[in-house]
C-alpha cells in the first residue's frame, strides 16, 4: 500500500497512477543542460474520493481520465525551460490538485541519465487538499 493511503484525509480514496512516464524535457541549471532536452521519468498518483470516482454507468465522464495527467504534464513542459526538478514537480502537483475531484497528489521526477553509477536522481512532492477545500 502506498504510504499516502495511510493519510487520514485520503481514507475512502481511489489511487489513479501514471508510472514512469518518459518525456524529453528542457531542464537543468548547467549550460550544457540548456542546449537540449533530457530524459525525465515522471510518476503521478492522484487520490480521488470513491464517491467521486465510482462509475455507475461504466462511463468515462464519471471518473478522472488518465489523459488529464498526461495533458497536464504536456502543458507544463510547453511553457519552456525549467531549471529545477523541484519546480517541475511543484508545478505539476499544483495543476493536478486544482482538479475538483482530486483530493491528494504525489508527483516524482527522475533524471536517469545524470550519473553513470546510479539509476537516477530526482525529487518527490506530496500534497493533500484542506478538508474544506
Amino acid at each position: 500500500m502506498p504510504f499516502a493511503l495511510s493519510h487520514p484525509q485520503l481514507a475512502g480514496c481511489r489511487r489513479l497512477f501514471l508510472q514512469n512516464y518518459e518525456v524529453q524535457v528542457n531542464i537543468g541549471v548547467h549550460d550544457f543542460e540548456k542546449k537540449g532536452e533530457q530524459r525525465v521519468l515522471i510518476n503521478v498518483d492522484l487520490f480521488i474520493p470513491l464517491a467521486l470516482s465510482t462509475p455507475h454507468s461504466d462511463s468515462l465522464q464519471e471518473v478522472v481520465d488518465y489523459d488529464f495527467m498526461r495533458e497536464t504534464i504536456a502543458r507544463r513542459m510547453a511553457q519552456g525551460h525549467i531549471h529545477l526538478q523541484e519546480t517541475l514537480c511543484d508545478d505539476v502537483a499544483r495543476a493536478m490538485l486544482a482538479h475538483p475531484k482530486v483530493r491528494g497528489v504525489r508527483v516524482s521526477t527522475a533524471k536517469p541519465d545524470v550519473y553513470p553509477d546510479c539509476e537516477g536522481v530526482g525529487v518527490e512532492v506530496f500534497h493533500v487538499k484542506e478538508a474544506n477545500a
